[in-house]
């Protein structure tokens, strides 16, 4: 039985947490929790919980269909505190649903682009 938007938020927040995934901002009364799908809905995402997870109503309505990895990028240079390895992790658990489930034929191109850059991104990355 597919979940409605509310319970697929809940299990986002209860997965990865009460704060947003681009920004770090813990969500209060102020700062409300919605649900954000990584692979966008316009490039095939699928409205699974492996593509979802919580994001603030600033970052998700500023990201638009930006691609996940350079809305993470847009957010680092804003000076925000992306939470990278939840982005990783989730574009990682949609390609197994995708795998799993099967479809989603314009979500797998995209999506792999998406984690090579991730890739390149991570072995650009300077040494700490």
């Amino acid at each position: 039985m597919a979940l409605d938007r509310a319970a697929r938020l809940r299990v986002a927040l209860d997965r990865d947490g009460a704060t947003c995934v681009w920004c770090g901002r813990a969500f209060t009364a102020q700062i409300v929790p919605t649900t954000e799908h990584v692979v966008p809905r316009v490039k095939g995402g699928p409205s699974w919980p492996e593509n979802e997870v919580a994001a603030c109503r600033r970052c998700n309505s500023d990201r638009g269909h930006r691609g996940p990895v350079e809305w993470l990028e847009e957010c680092i240079r804003r000076g925000w505190d992306p939470d990278e390895e939840r982005v990783v992790r989730s574009l990682a658990q949609v390609a197994g649903a995708i795998v799993r489930e099967g479809g989603r034929r314009r979500a797998r191109p995209y999506l792999d682009g998406q984690l090579r850059r991730l890739r390149r991104r991570v072995a650009d990355a300077p040494l700490a």
